[in-house]
């Protein structure tokens, strides 16, 4: 492969045409390159160039050139862009309002920060615990109001 004059040969020497410079997949950026049917196909060595040798299209490569913008600033700040617009604000309002006051509850005033138990069952009754400990202290904080 060479960068210089974006072209590319496959394990057989075969001229491989250029698919696309640059190409997105997740957030990472690639050249790509894909080999023409009628040399792919004839080729003595398909059966090791190609993951399944009953593959129909030809052999296809992708050269790495980078990382995408998004990646480059960090999770922060894309956090922040996230959250900042107003699709995230009110996602994140709905968020505040219904989930993250327990958590915040169970970890900064009660002071359980992790499980103590290993297991899924013993983990659930540990959770339940926890739970039936938040409400308690509601309901003693609060009071129990009768409708």
């Amino acid at each position: 492969m060479d960068r210089k004059s974006e072209t590319c040969r496959c394990p057989a020497g075969k001229i491989m045409w250029l698919k696309a410079r640059r190409a997105r997949i997740g957030h990472h950026l690639f050249m790509q390159f894909q080999g023409y049917e009628h040399d792919c196909n004839d080729c003595g060595l398909r059966k090791r160039c190609l993951r399944n040798p009953n593959q129909p299209t030809p052999r296809q490569i992708n050269v790495a050139l980078d990382i995408t913008q998004e990646q480059k600033a960090g999770i922060i700040e894309r956090m922040k862009r996230k959250i900042d617009s107003p699709k995230g604000r009110h996602i994140y309002s709905q968020r505040l309002g219904t989930v993250e006051p327990v958590f915040g509850h169970i970890t900064d005033a009660i002071g359980i920060k992790r499980f103590s138990l290993r297991g899924k069952r013993k983990v659930d009754g540990q959770w339940k615990l926890m739970m039936l400990l938040h409400n308690i202290l509601k309901i003693h904080r609060y009071g129990w109001e009768w409708a």
